[in-house]
């Protein structure tokens, strides 16, 4: 039997849980591999070939050639493990999370000292009445690579 799982229905929103912890478990043992600067070189100079020795599907390679965390996120990866990939690719947590949103840095920056996003819209199921009445699909937008 399936867990009841009523935080699913988050529009927009990826939960990381356990399932997603096994899904995405290799391709965030390979982001932690990039704490070594041995790897991290390896991985700049050559990424299909270092992203091969990894047990990861195909999907979770594209993810991350295509440098598109959203899809890594739906794929199992966790934000906290994706950093070590943007930092190897000399990116700031501030540009991931713009380049996640569909905003630049600095409209991402303007929006967070602004005190975030409104949380209409964003609502779980049936919570004060607002919220969509179906699960949005995961998934990259446009624009989405950093």
């Amino acid at each position: 039997m399936a867990l009841d799982k009523p935080y699913l229905d988050v529009p927009g929103t990826t939960i990381f849980d356990a399932d997603q912890a096994r899904k995405g478990y290799h391709l965030n043992q390979f982001c932690m591999s990039l704490m070594k600067a041995e790897q991290r070189e390896r991985f700049k100079a050559n990424p299909r070939a270092v992203l091969d020795e990894w047990p990861m599907t195909e999907a979770q390679k594209q993810a991350v050639l295509a440098r598109d965390l959203n899809r890594c996120i739906a794929e199992g990866g966790n934000i906290y493990f994706l950093a070590k990939l943007g930092s190897t690719l000399g990116k700031s947590f501030q540009q991931m999370a713009g380049s996640m949103t569909g905003m630049t840095e600095e409209e991402y920056r303007d929006m967070m000292v602004k005190g975030g996003r409104s949380p209409e819209g964003n609502r779980y199921l049936g919570e004060d009445g607002t919220a969509q009445p179906h699960r949005q699909p995961q998934g990259s937008s446009p624009n989405t690579s950093f």
